[in-house]
């Protein structure tokens, strides 16, 4: 609630115009009942059609007045929330940008996305309704009140009865309800996140003709949160008849003792009718007031989970000494570009090591190929180099700096990295390409369009560099979207480029003019090569050849396959007999 408080703050005209507006149009309000019985008692009990035709008037003067102020309050309401869901949702996304890997695993994407979006937009809706009904409500309850005990004390005693019976009802079914309530916002997370999840994975569920069990699997979560919401439903649906028992009963009050008062000459007409509108505003209000406060629960519990977020902190902060942005890496004889030493790693600290005890060194200018069956911890290896996570055991040195003394952001600035899926941005081609460098000339694209393999493809369409792009580019092939996100890290002019198997969807001889380019035109470039492909990696200086988080063995492609068991036995499932002339001395 405290940072909540911040956010209103930063808007405090609107905050404090809102409910000031809306208090002053519940004043006028309760001025209509009492000019009605005047024109009871004076206009139509003495025919007095000058005196209707100025009450009249006055009471569309108090509408007019009222409407505008009421409008009035509603804008600056509006604006208060608007202001504060685009002020959170702002700083919501910037937080979430500050934490590493290790956090975004473990919330989800969907998560996130449903915070950003439903949870932030549920505290909005509950700003604008707080601020419009929080002091509006009360004041009309307790100055209906006032004001029938103005008309007459005597005939206005069943307000102070039917008052707190009404205050007892509405808050015993809503502490009934508030936490009924909140389960069914939890279920209905549960129905929006498995919304977004088969949206997403469609192509998948159709793949695999999934959609019968996930449409049964859906049904199931729907089902629940029905019959929570009828289960609510019914709790809540007594609010409405009680209190109108409530009402109509101290409404028969009035009319019982007011219609003696009246007999006797103490009341008029005009008066009775007011004690009963007053009656009526209360009923109103304190059913706006119960709305109110389950929309307010819901909105706290929205609140909650995205200060859950907040108060979630990066492993990994923006802090640390500066790598020099113009100096290469490996600039200073004798330094590794890259060094490993005795690194261990895992996702986190409960679950089995990803990588044990690795150790090499990569050099200025070196070319490393990394090869390795599926899940034997290639990612997670190239991963650790930009400081995407933190090791357990170990240190990861890049320029001779352990990495976790160096601020992440100076080490990023000198890596190209083209993760395994290709990931592309709505917007220009141009303007993809200049993620790296935001300077980057039309020519420096084209040159490392042509490196990756991409410049055919682009010139053959006639928008060149203004080739828009859809989003994730959906309206380009894999081979194509990977081509694009090689080049996008070419432009950037890293020292150290990472391809992290981003040539999976490329055909051989795409892949070997690829090579072929990077040897070429990239030198004194530290370069990582991820691979499942012997023949991307075996012209590498050095090849490391990962087996299950361990580093199996390491060298030349024909240093490995002379000695290294897995790597022979890698090769010998893709290569001809006469490529591999070692015999594979694994028994299977």
């Amino acid at each position: 609630m405290k940072r909540l408080l911040t956010y209103l703050k930063r808007h405090p005209l609107a905050t404090l115009f809102a409910p000031l507006f809306k208090m002053l149009e519940a004043s006028f309000e309760l001025f209509v009942p009492l000019v009605v019985a005047k024109m009871i008692d004076i206009g139509i009990y003495q025919k007095n059609a000058g005196y209707l035709w100025r009450m009249g008037a006055l009471l569309v003067l108090l509408g007019i007045i009222g409407f505008g102020f009421a409008i009035t309050a509603q804008y600056f309401a509006a604006k208060s929330a608007v202001s504060t869901g685009r002020d959170l949702r702002n700083d919501l996304f910037a937080h979430i940008n500050t934490l590493s890997f290790k956090e975004i695993d473990t919330l989800g994407t969907s998560t996130l996305i449903n915070r950003m979006t439903n949870d932030v937009n549920q505290v909005q809706n509950g700003i604008n309704m707080f601020l419009r009904l929080f002091l509006r409500s009360p004041f009309v309850v307790f100055g209906a009140m006032v004001m029938a005990f103005t008309v007459d004390a005597k005939a206005a005693i069943p307000f102070v009865i039917v008052i707190p019976a009404l205050a007892v009802v509405v808050f015993a079914i809503l502490l009934i309800t508030m936490p009924l309530y909140k389960n069914v916002q939890k279920q209905l997370d549960d129905v929006l996140l498995s919304t977004r999840e088969n949206l997403l994975g469609i192509r998948v569920v159709r793949a695999f003709n999934r959609q019968e069990s996930e449409m049964e699997s859906f049904g199931k979560k729907s089902s629940r949160l029905f019959f929570r919401q009828i289960h609510v439903g019914k709790i809540s649906a007594l609010l409405n008849p009680v209190t109108y028992v409530i009402i109509n009963l101290g409404i028969i009050a009035i009319l019982w003792s007011g219609g003696n008062q009246v007999y006797l000459g103490r009341l008029t007409q005009g008066q009775v009718i007011a004690l009963i509108n007053y009656m009526s505003q209360i009923l109103v209000e304190l059913i706006k007031l119960a709305n109110l406060i389950i929309l307010l629960s819901k909105a706290i519990a929205s609140l909650n989970r995205v200060n859950n977020i907040f108060d979630m902190q990066p492993s990994i902060k923006e802090e640390g000494a500066f790598l020099a942005s113009k100096t290469p890496i490996g600039s200073i004889a004798g330094t590794a570009a890259v060094e490993f030493k005795n690194v261990s790693f895992s996702y986190n600290e409960t679950a089995k090591e990803v990588l044990s005890n690795i150790t090499f060194k990569a050099m200025p200018g070196q070319t490393i190929g990394i090869i390795g069956g599926t899940g034997s911890g290639k990612s997670s290896l190239v991963n650790l180099i930009p400081r995407f996570y933190d090791v357990q055991n170990g240190s990861v040195e890049v320029d001779g700096g352990n990495v976790k003394t160096l601020n992440p952001v100076s080490i990023r600035k000198h890596i190209g990295m083209v993760p395994q899926k290709a990931q592309l941005f709505k917007g220009t081609l141009r303007e993809n390409m200049r993620w790296g460098r935001k300077n980057a000339t039309d020519e420096e694209i084209y040159q490392a369009l042509e490196i990756a393999q991409a410049k055919e493809f682009v010139d053959s369409k006639d928008q060149g560099l203004d080739l828009m792009i859809e989003q994730n580019g959906s309206n380009l092939s894999g081979g194509q979207k990977q081509r694009l996100t090689i080049a996008r890290a070419l432009v950037k002019n890293p020292d150290i480029l990472i391809l992290d198997d981003s040539a999976s969807a490329l055909d051989f001889a795409t892949d070997a003019r690829l090579r072929k380019a990077i040897k070429q035109q990239i030198q004194n470039r530290t370069v990582f090569l991820v691979s499942q492909r012997v023949s991307t990696i075996r012209n590498a200086d050095q090849i490391l050849v990962l087996d299950d988080g361990t580093l199996a063995g390491i060298g030349t492609h024909e240093e490995l396959l002379r000695e290294n068991e897995v790597y022979q036995e890698i090769c010998a499932s893709q290569l001809s007999k006469k490529e591999v002339p070692y015999s594979v001395k694994t028994a299977n």
